[in-house]
């Protein structure tokens, strides 16, 4: 029996259509259910072929079980590992190398010093920061953002460098990204899953919680197949199952803005029923080609472009040095 675990946490809408889509396939040996954990030894498998995880960006506890079953032959989806590393800003920083527009972006330390640190921690630092030259390479208005977060949770809109200093005051631990603000006339959030299927929204940031997705504008051939391009190019180098991203469109380039997304927004209430019939379909196509192609006892989590080939380089200068 191959066998499909969903891992949330308060959500429902998304994560029962989903257990009840695929086990209404009727697939012989093939079933879904809400994970159940009543212990996690060192080492032991789980129940599950496949695990679609919800929820361990907010339980450390669960994302150390998704580990776990990683290690010992599950297909999570997302790989908690690469999950575990990953961050906006290094994102940001990625999409440098492979040509993808990003908005000017820079990272700041804390404001507030990390628990169990002083001052002598920092001795690397200098400090002030070089804020004219920061200033100078972002611009303004720029947009103050979390490097780990989502939901447009602490992020502030900044008019001029006074601004930024007044909000910064605001952020205690939290580590910084400063960007650019990109003036867009069209904005896409856009699902990707399995690197394969992509489906693309015109969406609103701005506009309050349910009418984002009203907008008065849809992508024409060239931008649908341009978007897709970046989409699919973006998430193969970054090696998620299952992700959202969202693009502004200025003076006709596509910038990529909010990418980090691994357990992206799927609620009923907030995408709409046509979006939502669109993620549990192919997503349930996604799941149910994972678990039928799950190898016992292997390895069967899906690695990013980036991994694989920092992968190979690795092993070719091992191989030349020992040679």
């Amino acid at each position: 029996m191959k066998k499909i675990g969903i891992l949330f946490g308060r959500e429902r809408s998304f994560p029962m259509a989903l257990i009840e889509r695929i086990n209404g396939r009727g697939i012989e040996n093939v079933s879904a259910e809400p994970v159940r954990i009543d212990k996690v030894v060192q080492g032991e498998k789980t129940r599950y072929a496949v695990i679609v995880d919800r929820i361990s960006q907010d339980v450390p506890f669960y994302r150390s079980y998704l580990k776990n079953a990683a290690l010992t032959g599950t297909a999570v989806i997302n790989n908690p590992f690469w999950w575990s590393a990953d961050e906006k800003f290094f994102n940001n920083c990625l999409m440098t190398r492979i040509g993808i527009p990003v908005p000017k972006s820079v990272i700041l330390p804390s404001y507030e010093l990390p628990y169990e640190t002083t001052h002598d921690s920092f001795s690397n630092l200098t400090y002030p920061l070089d804020w004219h030259s920061i200033f100078n390479y972002v611009g303004f208005p720029a947009y103050l953002k979390p490097v780990a977060g989502g939901n447009w949770q602490d992020v502030h809109r900044l008019k001029d460098a006074d601004d930024f200093y007044s909000k910064h005051t605001k952020t205690g631990q939290l580590v910084m990204m400063l960007q650019e603000a990109i003036e867009y006339q069209e904005y896409y959030r856009c699902y990707c899953i399995g690197n394969k299927y992509v489906h693309i929204m015109p969406f609103e940031p701005h506009n309050k919680p349910g009418e984002q997705y009203s907008v008065d504008y849809t992508p024409s051939i060239e931008r649908t197949k341009q978007i897709e391009e970046i989409v699919l190019q973006l998430n193969t180098h970054l090696g998620y199952d299952f992700n959202s991203v969202e693009l502004a469109v200025r003076n006709g380039v596509p910038y990529a803005i909010d990418f980090y997304n691994p357990a992206a927004n799927t609620s009923y209430e907030s995408i709409g029923e046509a979006n939502f019939e669109w993620v549990v379909e192919n997503l349930t196509n996604y799941i149910i080609e994972r678990a039928l192609s799950h190898k016992e006892g292997e390895m069967n989590l899906t690695w990013g472009k980036f991994i694989q080939e920092s992968m190979r380089s690795l092993e070719m200068e091992n191989l030349v040095s020992r040679t």
